[in-house]
């Protein structure tokens, strides 16, 4: 798509105007060229993967120069790992602050030492509990709660993260984090096996809840399988496995990338006509007759073209991060 009118962009790197741009350094024999991509992948995150490694890999695929996720998933846990690559790394804070949606999958009647099917069996109790009870526990944990980081969680303490401690045997004192549960929903129920539908906002302990849903029923609990189906408005149907990913040929792959906006399709939109869009990318204030608002997503009219975002304070629009002509034009 073509850009709106805006600054000239800069002289070729390493050149003077209108002289010759400066050669490109040489790459190593074997190396894979990378190329500038901007976008969003949807990635069904594998068992037993780091995120970095899926990003790793991704990123390989698609020789993308630049790329980042938007949210850690335990290598125990699956599913949407969203990534983002170039431009898009510019908006992927508010794929971290959205709501998010797993399947909690608990096994009640032992607790480990992690708090999930990796640790040690520290205590096992018989289950001896109901539906209703069930039910109730769930219930009891519903709405704004207080968790306690886990040890073996990737929060950082002094600079390390905290499972490194645990590793070493060290407990690290920890505050209670402000978290908001909007529901727990039982998906199944089978045995000792019980599998939790939850919707919650960002820095909920999945795990943590599965252990103190155990406390509550007097039996413990720990988590055996955790599978993110949604952040914000993405969701796990529309990701691709990364077997699925490596199939495809390089074009297929590069058309799976959703623009960077699709990590903000919640936010209010603000359409600028041309002259107005031009000097909003170069970053100058814009009045415009619509209420005050912390976040919105900004667009050019005509061809329509995503600009980047701003919050509007006093009639004025004023921008927050911005996309460079050249990123408004390469975006898909």
């Amino acid at each position: 798509m073509t850009p709106p009118e805006a600054a000239a962009p800069p002289p070729p790197q390493g050149g003077a105007p209108g002289g010759p741009a400066k050669p490109a350094p040489r790459r190593p024999l074997g190396k894979t060229p990378r190329r500038p991509l901007h976008g969003v992948l949807l990635l069904d995150k594998p068992l037993g993967w780091t995120s970095n490694d899926a990003l790793q890999k991704c990123k390989g695929l698609l020789r993308a120069e630049k790329g980042g996720h938007t949210g850690t998933l335990d290598p125990l846990a699956t599913g949407l790992l969203p990534l983002c690559f170039g431009a898009a790394t510019k908006f992927s804070q508010a794929s971290l602050d959205a709501d998010k949606r797993y399947q909690a999958t608990l096994r009640l009647g032992q607790r480990t030492s992690t708090g999930d099917g990796e640790g040690q069996i520290v205590e096992e109790r018989a289950v001896c509990v109901d539906r209703a009870a069930v039910e109730a526990a769930c219930a009891r944990f519903a709405g704004d709660i207080e968790q306690l980081p886990p040890m073996h969680s990737a929060l950082k303490h002094e600079g390390r993260a905290l499972y490194a401690y645990a590793r070493a045997g060290i407990e690290v004192e920890r505050a209670p984090r402000h978290v908001t549960i909007h529901a727990i929903d039982i998906l199944q129920w089978h045995d000792a096996e019980l599998v939790l539908d939850v919707h919650c906002s960002k820095g909920t302990y999945i795990r943590t809840l599965a252990e103190d849903i155990g406390v509550a029923l007097g039996c413990g609990a720990h988590l055996g399988a955790l599978q993110r189906t949604a952040a914000g408005a993405l969701r796990l149907d529309q990701a691709i496995t990364i077997e699925a990913l490596t199939a495809l040929d390089e074009d297929a792959r590069v058309a799976l990338l959703r623009p960077a906006d699709a990590l903000l399709s919640t936010w209010p939109e603000v359409q600028l006509p041309d002259d107005e869009a031009g000097r909003f990318l170069c970053g100058l204030r814009r009045r415009v007759a619509l209420n005050d608002s912390p976040f919105v997503r900004v667009y050019a009219q005509a061809p329509r073209a995503f600009l980047g975002t701003a919050h509007i304070t006093a009639g004025e629009l004023i921008a927050d991060r911005l996309l460079s002509p050249i990123e408004v034009q390469d975006s898909p």
